[in-house]
């Protein structure tokens, strides 16, 4: 059977791979059963574009629902954590941020080799390199972007201090541990020499900014992220991807989405994953930070220190999908996998380019 499929009917069937699919029909079904969700034969498809994580529509009898799993192992440690990814997710639905219902949660890896959870089917659109006709008007694409701004507004006013959220991280010493983390999976994942990470991390740690607030913080914010209604105003249904979030400095969360915000003029990169901002009627990166900041009143000096942060962070977990890409462990990244070869040494070239913007 080769390689294999993605998606197989039976444990037989996955048993006869060389790599084991992602999912197997017949132990979802199971799953399903158990957790009271729909029944009869189970019918998937994968959706999304992530590279990471993988997300799947699944839908049965009296059932439409996403299933969401990591990557096949071997996974980096602390990461692809669904379990984690799935009770954010449920602690913050009560404090008013918009992200799908948790359905169901299995740590357990016999089932699919890797936890996952599953959650309900949010209707919506997805802005990536095509504009909603709704959203094509000069006003709506101005208020798409104003609606990215105020939700991450609304996200880093969560009071992070006490509930159950509180318990999701560490604020104080955020940026220093996320330095020394990076540096560390870079040390695992890589196998090219790539002096200009090296370089980075050491202009992070002697240049880190001193933290003016602590926050819920999402860890991978930008508007690919975003669920839009499909009819009227620009209007974000749901916020999705929560497998990095904690509690830490918001102006990562900030810095992250205007240095991978599609800019007219801008240099781009692979990270820039919704170009249609470039396009006119879209903010520009500087009236994102003056919509955002007129709720806050930060001192936005430092911010190209958090752009350069959020791009070297991309290039090290990009150079571990291009290594295992490279080792034939990731046949599902496709053309992106291959486009790393020069798309890791061209977010490090773009990292430090914001690095020398610097007061």
């Amino acid at each position: 059977m080769g390689a294999g499929q993605d998606i197989v009917q039976t444990t037989g069937e996955a048993a006869r791979q060389d790599a084991p699919p992602l999912l197997v029909l017949e132990r979802v079904a199971e799953f399903l059963d158990a957790a009271g969700i729909g029944s009869g034969p189970v019918h998937a498809r994968r959706i999304g574009g992530g590279q990471s994580n993988v997300t799947f529509r699944i839908k049965r009898k009296g059932s439409d629902v996403v299933l969401r799993r990591g990557p096949r192992p071997p996974l980096p440690p602390s990461t692809h954590d669904m379990v984690r990814e799935a009770h954010i997710q449920s602690l913050l639905a009560p404090l008013g941020i918009p992200v799908p219902k948790i359905l169901a949660v299995c740590a357990d890896e016999h089932v699919l080799g890797v936890p996952f959870y599953v959650m309900s089917h949010v209707e919506g659109d997805v802005i990536t390199d095509e504009i909603p006709a709704h959203l094509d008007a000069p006003a709506q694409r101005r208020a798409t972007s104003e609606a990215a701004v105020d939700m991450l507004v609304r996200l880093h006013s969560v009071d992070a201090g006490s509930g159950g959220i509180a318990g999701i991280g560490r604020p104080d010493g955020y940026l220093k541990r996320q330095v020394s983390r990076f540096a560390a999976l870079w040390d695992m994942g890589a196998t090219r020499d790539l002096p200009q990470v090296a370089e980075l991390t050491g202009w992070l740690e002697l240049n880190r900014p001193d933290t003016q607030r602590n926050a819920v913080i999402h860890g991978d914010y930008r508007l690919g992220n975003l669920m839009f209604a499909r009819q009227g105003p620009a209007h974000v249904k749901s916020v999705l991807d929560w497998e990095m979030a904690t509690l830490g400095d918001p102006l990562a969360d900030f810095g992250y989405l205007t240095a991978t915000y599609a800019q007219a003029g801008a240099p781009s990169t692979l990270l820039e994953l919704t170009p249609v901002t470039a396009q006119p009627g879209y903010l520009d990166r500087g009236e994102l930070a003056q919509r955002y900041n007129a709720h806050f009143g930060l001192d936005l000096s430092a911010l190209p220190w958090y752009q350069a942060l959020a791009l070297w962070k991309a290039a090290v977990f990009s150079e571990a999908i291009y290594t295992r890409w490279q080792n034939g462990e990731r046949a599902d990244g496709g053309d992106f996998g291959a486009a790393l070869e020069t798309g890791v040494p061209r977010l490090l070239e773009i990292a430090a380019a914001h690095a020398a913007r610097l007061p």
